[in-house]
């Protein structure tokens, strides 16, 4: 994959001919289910109806790593992207090929990092976020500053990306649900993962 415009035909012509879809709002309101439930089944020690918000958040993202897990196999048949030559271009194909194909939004790429000269981290800074139409916190004070309601993607980022061999971290820094102007994702490159070989049993 060569270019960030041929990344976005890519993921253009993958979201109108490749990928079944569904009502937006089907899946906005299936999500919010979720997570409410969530919210009310994770609760604090020693309280019966104060949600744990960062067990919330930590489950959120166990549940997208394992989506991230299976979803890739169908993102590379689909897209038929390839192996991609850089951490930059890595960032490009999620962007432009896997949020339009699973989502239909494009988040802008941004805010690179790096270490001595090489990109290490980015931004993915989102103008609309499907998963968060329709949401109204719980009114207890606490959730608007410790949820990450939509910390299902960054789970779902860094299962897909160890399958393909890099283990990232991915976190929300910014999210309108929070009262941000912006909702941004980073993205961090940990290290590329090498193939291992099982240990001799000898």
């Amino acid at each position: 994959m060569a270019s960030s415009s041929k990344a976005a035909r890519l993921g253009e012509e993958v979201w109108k001919s490749r990928v079944d879809k569904i009502n937006a709002e089907v899946l906005t309101l299936t999500y919010g289910t979720i997570v409410a439930q969530l919210c009310r089944d994770l609760t604090l020690p020693a309280t019966a109806n104060k949600t744990d918000y960062a067990a919330v958040n930590a489950e959120l993202d166990r549940m997208g790593y394992n989506i991230g897990l299976r979803l890739i196999e169908d993102f590379l048949a689909k897209s038929n992207t390839g192996t991609c030559s850089s951490f930059r271009e890595t960032a490009e194909v999620i962007s432009k090929v896997g949020f339009k194909m699973f989502l239909n939004v494009v988040p802008q790429v941004t805010n690179w990092q790096g270490v001595e000269g090489k990109p290490q981290a980015f931004g993915l800074v989102f103008e609309e976020n499907p998963l968060a139409e329709f949401v109204e916190y719980p009114d207890d004070g606490r959730a608007q500053d410790e949820l990450w309601y939509s910390n299902i993607l960054c789970g779902v980022i860094r299962g897909a990306l160890e399958m393909v061999q890099m283990q990232i971290e991915a976190h929300f820094v910014t999210d309108v649900l929070r009262g941000n102007d912006t909702t941004e994702m980073r993205v961090t490159l940990v290290r590329y993962i090498e193939d291992e070989m099982p240990p001799d049993d000898e």
